[in-house]
């Protein structure tokens, strides 16, 4: 008889877990961020075969494609440096798969992206980069707001 050992709890299995719960807080945290800032969050985790858009606000009568990016601590480069070619490409094609379901509404969009580096539980920074990307691949704006206040879950 054969015997097959299993196991129930896998090592990677739980830096998944972490990783992805890690996501779901610099999520809240740059919802709430946003809705200080006076941006109305429409949907979250809007996701397509060509691609996912952290999370889809409104600006005015500006439609917002936000990519949140999340850290531990801060390394040698910003957690939005993440954000390379081909994942601009994969949240421009999601946002525009979400404008033609709602019909190409003749509205402006952009690009943004939230930052968040955490130290433990403490927010230890929070970058908003509005327009941080365009189709045009233009170079980020060289002007980025910082956030100090901490944010509270």
């Amino acid at each position: 008889m054969l015997s097959i050992l299993v196991r129930t709890s896998l090592p990677f299995g739980r830096r998944r877990a972490a990783h992805l719960r890690l996501g779901q807080r610099g999520e809240r945290l740059a919802r709430t961020l946003l809705g200080r800032l006076g941006l109305d969050v429409l949907t979250t985790n809007y996701r397509t075969a060509q691609g996912e858009v952290d999370i889809v606000a409104r600006e005015g009568t500006t439609l917002c494609f936000v990519e949140v990016k999340t850290r531990h601590r801060q390394a040698h480069a910003r957690p939005a440096d993440a954000v390379g070619r081909e994942k601009r490409r994969r949240i421009m094609r999601a946002a525009r798969r979400y404008r033609r379901d709602l019909g190409w509404p003749a509205i402006p969009h952009r690009y943004d992206i939230v930052e968040i580096v955490l130290s433990g539980r403490r927010v230890r920074d929070v970058r908003y980069w509005p327009g941080a990307f365009s189709e045009e691949e233009r170079p980020w704006a060289d002007t980025m707001t910082r956030f100090d206040d901490e944010l509270d879950d």
